[in-house]
């Protein structure tokens, strides 16, 4: 399979390329900043690894992205939004600064929108196909709590895109699903957080590969496959 994966810099994106990579698939690596540990992989994995200049706060950059890969009239199987920010952590509305509310949605909603509108050509030339937008189970509206307002309400819109997304698309066959990766050990999560972000790497590996049935109402699921509560 071609994959795209955004933020595969670090975090999760960087664990799903790597999984990608070891199974055998063709990452396209969308980054803004290129890390060392990227350069790596890029040594071991020549074949297989095409480091892409995305910034999703930049539709430019990913006009970009998208047409040098229609030059060599490539396709792509899978789509994973992953990049993502977590600002104003812990902060109640009295405290809340609207720069951050307003950057939160530029990058963790209207990002994905972005990859997903210039990339979904290229999609439906592959075959499988998948999209996923990582989500968050902070953007549950039945577990709602208080704080994290940024990171929460964008999540539950980038969760609407998901369920708008698949309406269009289930005819086509395209399978599009907001995934909550779990509380994971990246800079994000930080280093008390239970899941090794490979684990969820994997879990998401097998769902793009279709080796997970899925059965859920609504696309929102874990890593796992298995229903979140919307």
């Amino acid at each position: 399979m071609n994959i795209l994966i955004s933020g595969a810099n670090r975090g999760l994106g960087f664990s799903l390329t790597k999984v990608g990579l070891e199974r055998g698939h063709y990452i396209f690596a969308g980054v803004r900043n290129i890390s060392d540990s990227l350069l790596n992989l890029q040594e071991v994995y020549t074949d297989q690894l095409e480091i892409l200049k995305i910034d999703v706060t930049d539709e430019e950059t990913v006009v970009e992205a998208a047409n040098s890969i229609k030059k060599n009239h490539l396709k792509i199987d899978s789509i994973i939004n992953s990049a993502g920010v977590l600002l104003g952590r812990e902060k109640y509305i009295e405290e809340l600064n609207l720069d951050e509310m307003m950057k939160s949605y530029d990058i963790n909603t209207l990002g994905p929108i972005r990859i997903i509108k210039n990339f979904l050509p290229l999609l439906m030339r592959g075959d499988k196909q998948t999209i996923i937008n990582i989500t968050s189970e902070a953007g549950s509206i039945t577990n709602a709590y208080s704080r994290d307002y940024p990171y929460g309400l964008s999540k539950v819109a980038l969760n609407m895109l998901s369920e708008k997304l698949n309406v269009y698309l289930k005819e086509k066959d395209i399978k599009v699903y907001s995934i909550h990766p779990g509380w994971m050990k990246t800079d994000m999560g930080g280093e008390n957080a239970p899941t090794d972000p490979m684990e969820t790497a994997n879990g998401i590996m097998d769902i793009i590969e279709r080796k997970v049935e899925v059965k859920s109402k609504y696309v929102f699921i874990d890593y796992n496959g298995q229903p979140m509560v919307i």
